[in-house]
């Protein structure tokens, strides 16, 4: 039995599934439907898979902490690899990248098991069987994808037609409805899961025949490449020359060697809020409840609050999502149209597609509390024994009152102590430095007052995260 070697792809914003996920917050850090995240639950599918090595894990640079954090969280700190990407260029470079990266561990003989890190698998069992199958294709030279054995005319996926065995006799772009129900009559159609098993050696040599850019390009992005600490950080110029590119369109529809699985998973990429409610244990009026909410003559309706009391009344086939700072409310089965909202955010400049009112940080995080033309209120939480960086502001000053813990501050060339209920001022353009001395966290809330309170109005010095020079 060849070596398993899982990679993971966790560079997903999932803007379908607005306003709980955001562009720095997206839905593979989500618990949406067990006590950990789906990258989490990704991660521990793995466990008990045989003659698996440790996961690489491939994410862009702006989740780089709140990945580690959540693998840090699983107690696999130090046994998982992480691959920066600084651009992103789609799942063809990313897988490519990977396999490079893993080229010297072990021969061509090392089988890439790519998993997405968004999905839901419900049948761990079913999933292991199928790997086992997977693999064993894979090392004779296949390049095995999983194909989902569908339940529904499914229109949000695209579909795997399967010939004798396990061959694959086309890939199909999402069908029409009435396209998909001949699909789902038919029996030899399946979801494209985007799950996928090769031998190294046999998926690059492919890659490098069937999208020879793609695979130069990874070949100089790899070598290239920067140690950080806790991150191997492919080269920026490298990735600029990549084309952007699936690795169904670069390879597996190119391809002569590719073999399909199926496969009965209880899966769902869990791609619109309607695929949620889909998935997720409803009351006995086909309701799903989340969070603080009250509900009366509700049927076939999804309704989560996050923050505050959520009142629904007569609601028929109705989606409803609460956060902090945003309020979705949509037929269900039409939450694939809320991608055309996040698109109007951005066009609009506005931030409610990018975060949430509470930022998690490497060094703990902050919640907005009230925002200004002038003046901005947070509160600001530091993790015991952690700094922020060495910082300084052209275009605002910052009141800083301690609630709970003590700050260590750094104001010009002064350090000193701030305790509970005292405070401090940090005049613009000084540079300054907030750290938690004690082991208990750090609460303190921050008062900036300015012509301009934007989050990329920072210059880094020093810091134990090496983002000197960036904004994240």
């Amino acid at each position: 039995m060849p070596r398993i070697q899982p990679i993971i792809l966790a560079g997903g914003s999932g803007s379908r599934l607005w306003p709980l996920s955001r562009e720095l917050y997206p839905k593979q850090l989500l618990n949406l439907t067990e006590d950990c995240s789906l990258l989490q639950s990704t991660l521990k599918r793995l466990e008990n898979l045989p003659d698996s090595l440790p996961p690489v894990v491939v994410v862009g640079e702006a989740h780089r902490f709140l990945t580690l954090n959540q693998i840090k969280e699983l107690g696999l700190g130090g046994h998982i690899d992480i691959i920066l990407e600084p651009l992103g260029r789609n799942t063809a470079p990313a897988i490519c990248a990977a396999a490079l990266y893993c080229r010297d561990r072990a021969d061509d003989d090392l089988v890439l098991l790519v998993l997405p890190a968004d999905h839901l698998i419900r049948r761990p069992q079913s999933f292991q069987e199928a790997v086992d199958k997977a693999v064993d294709l894979a090392s004779q030279g296949r390049l095995v994808t999983f194909g989902i054995t569908p339940n529904a005319p499914e229109t949000g996926y695209g579909y795997i037609e399967k010939g004798e065995g396990n061959s694959v006799l086309s890939f199909v772009e999402k069908p029409d409805l009435q396209k998909a129900k001949e699909y789902l009559a038919s029996g030899n159609f399946f979801w494209n899961s985007g799950m996928f098993a090769f031998a190294a050696g046999t998926f690059l040599a492919e890659m490098e025949k069937m999208s020879p850019e793609i695979h130069t390009s990874m070949v100089d992005a790899v070598d290239h490449g920067t140690r950080d600490k806790d991150f191997f950080r492919l080269d920026r110029e490298s990735m600029k020359r990549c084309p952007d590119d699936s690795i169904d369109y670069a390879m597996m529809e190119k391809s002569a060697l590719v073999s399909v699985i199926p496969a009965d998973l209880g899966w769902s990429d869990i791609g619109s809020w309607q695929a949620f409610w889909e998935v997720a244990e409803k009351d006995g009026n086909g309701n799903v409840l989340h969070g603080d909410v009250i509900a009366e003559d509700l049927v076939n309706s999804f309704v989560r609050s996050e923050n505050r009391l959520v009142a629904a009344v007569g609601l028929r086939d109705m989606l409803v999502v609460e956060t902090a700072d945003a309020v979705l409310v949509a037929p269900i089965n039409r939450s694939q149209e809320i991608k055309k909202i996040v698109t109007r955010l951005k066009s609009e400049g506005r931030e409610e597609h990018i975060l949430h009112r509470t930022v998690y940080r490497p060094w703990g995080s902050y919640t907005i509390l009230e925002e200004q033309a002038a003046f901005k209120i947070k509160r600001i939480t530091v993790n015991p024994g952690v700094k922020l960086s060495l910082q300084m502001h052209h275009h605002r000053s910052e009141h800083w009152v301690v609630v709970r813990g003590t700050a260590k501050v750094t104001c010009g060339e002064k350090v000193f102590l701030v305790l509970e209920n005292q405070s401090t001022y940090i005049p613009c353009g000084e540079r300054h430095r907030l750290e938690n001395p004690g082991v208990i966290p750090l609460e303190l809330i921050e008062v900036q007052n300015g012509s301009y309170l934007g989050e990329d109005d920072i210059v880094r010095f020093d810091d134990d995260f090496g983002r000197e020079g960036t904004k994240i």
